[in-house]
């Protein structure tokens, strides 16, 4: 049965659906779908690796709503930034201080301006009001206050870029960049932004340094998982905010840019990491680097602004501290989604970086990453196509759960312990797919195949045999075709007498009662039934299902039919019936097998001399008065039983000779008894071929001494009679020629 559409159809369907995964993971292709999968397990994975401990080494000044309630709405006056300043640095003698807000607008509260203006208008002349103002100035001059608590003290600033030049104006002053762009050919894969708003350029002069604060790389679904370290911004490199805290804890390194491995002679155009006195910052070709989230919000001590400017706070709480100013408060917009908690603190996502990159706790995604999670999907693919189509149904499953598990297992082992970040999504959404496939193409189209195959062949071989060809991946086709087989004919004897006497409906019934138990006996031997000739059974092995042992399944069907006879003479005695009989011959060989017949009438059968040869032999079971003959190619191929010699032969229509035998049993079962009445047989054998015909004529008369009804031992009594009187020929090979079927 043509069946090649399910093959190509199964394999195309894989390869069509990894190609699509591949292209997804190339980012070739989006598939939204995938990608929501992809940041599902993300998130999944760093929840439950997360060390959900407190860093102390990092405090968050917060401008919580106590601190708003206390010191009045946001922003505040600058002068009492600058005392906050003071106080973080002289009162609780910190390490290092950064803002997570921008100055990007001069403090007018004091109001110098109107000041300035009654000095220059109505108040011009007054000499005590101009002396005054000039002695307030400083005092007045918030931003200068400000910019002076700045001076020579480690603190960072923050400001904010944007990709859309009309989105914010270029105001305030950027910091030194990190790098010329132009120097570095990776910087063009960097974000590149098109505008920014930064602090007073009083205020950056007098800070250590600044980074920015936005995050040009925040996923589709609006999570903070990943942050940019480095910008583009006018041919010039600049960093991450909790890059410039980092960069100034330790002084000011300079940073290393460390270009891929990989990738050719582009090398040098894709950034792997940034290496900063000893330490290794593993980025993405855009400077990514994964946000090392400790655990939800509270993963760093939180204090008030407010308990901060009034000094309740114990001074062991900040001494010797990072601190960053950020705020909680609900009012100033600065609360994210991240992968641990849906409203997070945005400061805590810089006070996260900065803790990782002191721990080197940097996942990271490698640039031959890549090419191993193609390998997996393009792995995962052809075993679906080749491995688990020829399993059984639960050893596949049982594979398919160990692949599921032991995938995930090396996923989450790569990321808790070698810290690398692989796609996990991708193929173990590919693997549930393909062996989805495969159950699919297993259940709908192999039942249509079992159905098929049903059909065509459930008429001549037993459902078990449908069964194992539905699961096998062989070629049934019912053209004719050339095969080694073994053929079996079975025949009543006497048959014909035995109807005569007989009314039609119980010869019927006895037809029944024979062929019954016999078919039985065949299918149960995995054999074919060719066809029923009246009394006569005709059944073939090696065909539909290719069996290199259909020679040995014969021999057995044979000897198990004489058993079943037994019990068929027993019943037939019991219905008073006469007794009936039975002769076998089974022959080995080269046989053309299909569809055969005309335009009116067809069957699946087998044709050919070896065929012709199998009928001769069960007709010389009567003449040798034995129940079963097969051939010496028989006997060839089914070497495990025991046979005794019968006679050389030629049959009709035949001019070679063959040796015939009678399968006595397996071999192992075979009594010594048995055994030394072959050994006597074979040799009387042997001297009767070498006309020996004295010591042939002493062995056969013994045996048919002692076995008087066994016909084989006084046919061959007969013709040595007969040759003594008149020899052969002097050519003669010992074969006896039968003329008849």
């Amino acid at each position: 049965m043509k069946h090649s559409y399910l093959k190509l159809y199964r394999p195309l369907s894989c390869v069509l659906i990894t190609l699509l995964f591949m292209a997804h993971s190339a980012h070739w292709l989006e598939i939204p779908t995938l990608q929501r999968m992809e940041n599902i397990v993300y998130d999944l994975r760093l929840r439950s690796t997360a060390p959900n401990t407190i860093d102390p080494r990092i405090v968050i000044v917060d401008i919580d709503e106590q601190s708003l309630a206390q010191e009045g709405r946001w922003p505040w006056r600058r002068d009492k930034l600058a005392y906050l300043v003071d106080m973080l640095f002289d009162y609780y003698q910190i390490k290092l201080l950064g803002f997570d807000v921008v100055f990007s607008e001069p403090d007018t509260s004091a109001g110098v301006e109107l000041l300035e203006q009654l000095a220059t208008g109505p108040l011009q002349n007054n000499t005590e009001f101009l002396s005054t103002l000039e002695t307030m100035r400083p005092q007045l001059s918030y931003d200068q206050l400000f910019a002076k608590s700045l001076q020579n003290r480690p603190v960072v600033l923050a400001y904010f870029t944007s990709p859309i030049a009309e989105k914010t104006p270029e105001i305030g002053a950027l910091p030194a960049p990190l790098a010329k762009a132009k120097e570095h050919p990776f910087s063009r894969l960097l974000a590149n932004e098109k505008s920014y708003a930064a602090n007073l350029p009083k205020l950056q002069t007098a800070a250590t340094s600044a980074g920015f604060f936005n995050n040009p790389s925040v996923d589709e679904d609006g999570v903070y998982r990943r942050l940019p370290l480095l910008v583009e911004y006018r041919q010039q490199i600049y960093q991450a905010l909790a890059l410039a805290l980092f960069r100034t804890l330790l002084d000011l390194p300079p940073v290393e840019f460390v270009t891929g491995s990989g990738y050719g002679n582009n090398d040098s155009q894709r950034l792997e990491a940034l290496n900063i006195e000893g330490f290794h910052i593993p980025v993405d070709q855009s400077s990514t680097l994964l946000v090392p989230y400790r655990g939800r919000q509270g993963s760093f001590r939180y204090i008030s602004a407010t308990d901060v400017l009034n000094g309740v706070v114990p001074t062991d709480a900040l001494k010797d501290k990072i601190v960053i100013v950020g705020t909680t408060a609900a009012g100033l917009l600065d609360l994210r989604a991240t992968p641990v908690q849906h409203v997070y603190a945005g400061v805590e996502i810089h006070a996260n970086i900065l803790s990782g990159l002191l721990d080197q706790r940097i996942k990271s995604r490698p640039s031959y990453s890549l090419g191993i999670e193609l390998l997996e999907l393009a792995v995962i693919c052809l075993a679906a196509i080749v491995i688990l189509p020829r399993l059984p149904v639960f050893l596949s499953a049982l594979i398919f759960g160990v692949w599921l598990v032991g995938g995930i297992a090396v996923n989450f082992y790569s990321w808790a312990v070698w810290d690398i970040d692989t796609a996990l999504a991708a193929p173990i959404t590919l693997l549930i797919l393909l062996y989805g496939i495969q159950l699919f193409f297993g259940f709908f189209f192999e039942s249509r195949r079992k159905k098929q195959l049903s059909n065509i062949f459930g008429q001549y071989i037993p459902p078990e045999l449908v069964e194992q060809m539905s699961q096998s991946d062989e070629e049934f086709t019912l053209t004719g075709e050339s095969r080694d087989m073994t053929v079996l004919f079975s025949d009543v004897r006497g048959f014909t007498t035995i109807s005569e006497g007989m009314e039609p409906q119980e010869l019927c019934e006895l037809i029944n009662g024979i062929l019954t138990p016999v078919t039985r006996v065949i299918h149960e031997s995995k054999g074919t039934i060719d066809k029923y000739i009246g009394d006569a059974i005709m059944a073939f092995w090696g065909a539909p299902l290719h069996n290199p042992q259909h020679a040995s399944y014969a021999v057995q069907a044979g000897l198990n039919i004489l058993q079943a006879l037994s019990t068929i003479q027993q019943d037939f005695k019991a219905k008073g019936w006469p007794e009936i009989d039975i002769g076998i011959g089974i022959n080995t060989g080269k046989m053309s097998v299909g569809n055969m017949g005309s335009q009116f009438r067809i069957a699946y059968t087998v044709m050919g001399d070896a065929v012709n040869l199998g009928s001769r032999l069960e007709g010389l079971t009567k003449q040798y008065g034995v129940k079963m003959i097969v051939s010496e190619s028989t006997l060839q191929a089914a070497p495990e039983f025991t046979y005794r010699e019968l006679d050389k032969v030629r049959v009709k229509g035949k001019h070679k000779p063959i040796t015939i035998y009678e399968p006595l049993g397996v071999s192992t079962v075979i009594s010594a008894e048995q055994l030394q009445l072959l050994d006597l047989l074979n040799q009387g054998l042997h001297r009767y071929r070498q006309q020996q015909w004295a010591d042939a004529q002493d062995i056969f008369g013994q045996l048919a001494g002692q076995y008087p009804h066994d016909k084989l031992y006084a046919i061959y009594l007969e013709r040595i009679a007969y040759y003594l009187e008149s020899p052969p020929e002097t050519d003669w090979d010992g074969a006896f020629t039968h003329t008849s079927k």
